[in-house]
């Protein structure tokens, strides 16, 4: 086998990430375990993919769905492609090498769920590979871009599940509101107790009412003291994690 950061094992499937500028990370694994999939979709969009650790951590949890997956950068595709083919779904998993400001422009599938961990870094230093500096930074996929799409695609009763940093989080939300998506669900991360909420968990969708109510709120927990996990982290990520 390669070295340790060229893979990355988890429970039912393997991703490979040595040609991939981002490797598998929390906030990925988080949003593929908090993300509410019932296993009835029947299509599901991963937006962004990387190495495609959540399109395929959504085909282990919804058996009958079909997974698209978008990404823009040539070697984290063939990643992302590479890994799906290796894993116990590739039947149900396609990789689709282009920007969702293109996909969205001639897809036409409305997608019960569509998920994203999206580039953030809008303000801060550019990493000198240029590759992790795209997969990193929100040049290439801006909130708008994303709202516009997630909007476009999404099915009428569609579900749209993202993770983003807290001000982030806020302005994305307010880009929605307008375009008719609405934050039902929404789960603050902490990496301990005494630290900030590093993260946001957001859900969005339509109003099946048409009245606007506040969402679902919590928060999460990863670890007690360093290396030491919290059991609400356990629980969520058991799944997947070899370790738990």
């Amino acid at each position: 086998m390669p070295p340790s950061n060229d893979y990355f094992r988890f429970k039912q499937f393997c991703v490979r990430q040595a040609g991939a500028a981002m490797k598998v990370g929390t906030d990925g694994v988080l949003l593929g375990a908090w993300a509410r999939i019932d296993g009835a979709e029947g299509h599901i969009l991963d937006i962004g993919t990387g190495t495609g650790v959540i399109a395929l951590m959504a085909a282990q949890r919804a058996p009958q769905a079909q997974i698209d997956a978008v990404e823009i950068d040539q070697a984290a595709f063939r990643q992302a492609q590479e890994n799906a083919t290796a894993s116990p779904w590739s039947n149900r998993i396609n990789i689709y090498h282009t920007s969702i400001q293109d996909f969205s422009s001639t897809e036409k599938q409305g997608y019960d769920h569509i998920l994203a961990n999206p580039p953030f870094f809008v303000n801060s230093l550019k990493a000198p590979d240029a590759a992790r500096s795209s997969a990193r930074h929100a040049d290439e996929l801006p909130l708008e871009a994303l709202a516009t799409a997630a909007v476009r695609l999404l099915a009428s009763q569609g579900r749209l599940s993202v993770i983003y940093p807290s001000e982030e989080a806020e302005r994305f939300e307010a880009l929605l509101r307008p375009l008719g998506l609405f934050c039902r669900r929404k789960t603050r991360v902490r990496g301990r107790a005494d630290k900030p909420v590093k993260r946001i968990l957001m859900e969005f969708s339509p109003l099946p009412s048409g009245i606007e109510s506040p969402p679902e709120e919590n928060e999460l927990t990863i670890e007690s003291a360093p290396l030491t996990y919290t059991a609400e982290y356990i629980a969520l990520t058991r799944d997947f994690y070899l370790k738990f």
